[in-house]
């Protein structure tokens, strides 16, 4: 749960700052056989593993449709079965190939949050294009199977303490396509900030596909959106040795009423595992990260 610490107003307790633990989580619940990892197994396993994280941001968890004219499975009752979170979204129907805007999605987003505070105003983005059809040969990442992009929600940490939550998956692959693609997304993202959280708190977490090493181009593509949004990546503040490179991140921001601050950064390598052999439970690693916020006196 999280912890407050409360000031004297004159009218009671009222908390003035407090922690919080966050978790971003590709957990790669795409159906059997498209899927990377072996969600009609793994779920159940990381459902419960939610409850250690006041806030969790999970990215490919999808609802199976009803009705179900195709026939695929996908997992987002298990994982949200053992989640004791009071609040969560409501995941956004499977289109089936029916949205107009991108009638090769099957899929939606697979962007969903669990958070032990109240939230509102969830409003979910696509990415203005995509590259890589399902089990097409063009050599994209199958993008435009899912209506992928970012959401975003109004945070309420305690009264009169307000942060955008941002949860996002990338455009994934490396054509010259994809890099393309990235950059004009990050750039799209930017412009939704400037728009919607003019003068908010942020914190931001996500799958970004992006490979952020100092030799690698998508590096770039990262520094131009933190310093158009005026975000500070996390491990631009704490330690986070060479995992300050990998896809899955967090991001940041404070503004006039409210002071964020990571204290720590940690991939839960071992925690994450199938119990009954050790097996990695996506085929990506849970990212968790604690933070501080103080309101502003």
């Amino acid at each position: 749960m999280p912890t407050n610490d409360a000031g004297d107003s004159g009218q009671g307790d009222v908390a003035t700052s407090g922690e919080l633990t966050a978790l971003t989580y590709n957990v790669a619940g795409l159906p059997e056989g498209l899927s990377s990892s072996n969600p009609a197994m793994n779920t159940q396993y990381i459902s419960p593993l939610l409850n250690d994280y006041d806030l969790v941001l999970v990215q490919e968890d999808w609802l199976t449709p009803d009705p179900n004219p195709t026939g695929f499975r996908v997992f987002h009752d298990i994982l949200a079965a053992s989640a004791r979170h009071p609040h969560q979204s409501i995941p956004a129907p499977c289109p089936l190939g029916m949205n107009p805007v991108r009638t090769s999605a099957l899929v939606s987003d697979g962007l969903n949050e669990f958070s032990n505070f109240e939230f509102r105003d969830m409003t979910r983005t696509a990415w203005e294009g995509c590259f890589g059809a399902l089990g097409a040969s063009d050599g994209g990442a199958s993008d435009c199977g899912a209506m992928k992009g970012f959401s975003v929600a109004v945070h309420v940490l305690a009264p009169g303490v307000e942060v955008d939550v941002y949860d996002l998956h990338g455009e994934a692959g490396g054509t010259p396509s994809d890099q393309q693609l990235q950059e004009n997304g990050y750039r799209q993202l930017a412009t939704f900030i400037k728009s919607f959280s003019t003068g908010h708190a942020i914190i931001m977490g996500g799958d970004t596909n992006l490979h952020t090493q100092a030799t690698n181009p998508d590096a770039a593509i990262w520094q131009e959106f933190l310093a158009a949004t005026d975000l500070a990546d996390v491990c631009q503040s704490v330690e986070c040795g060479a995992d300050d490179a990998r896809i899955d991140k967090f991001a940041y921001r404070s503004n006039d009423t409210v002071t964020i601050t990571p204290l720590s950064h940690r991939f839960e390598r071992e925690k994450f595992v199938r119990p009954t052999d050790g097996a990695r439970l996506s085929d990506h690693d849970a990212l968790a990260v604690r933070f501080r916020w103080t309101k502003a006196r």
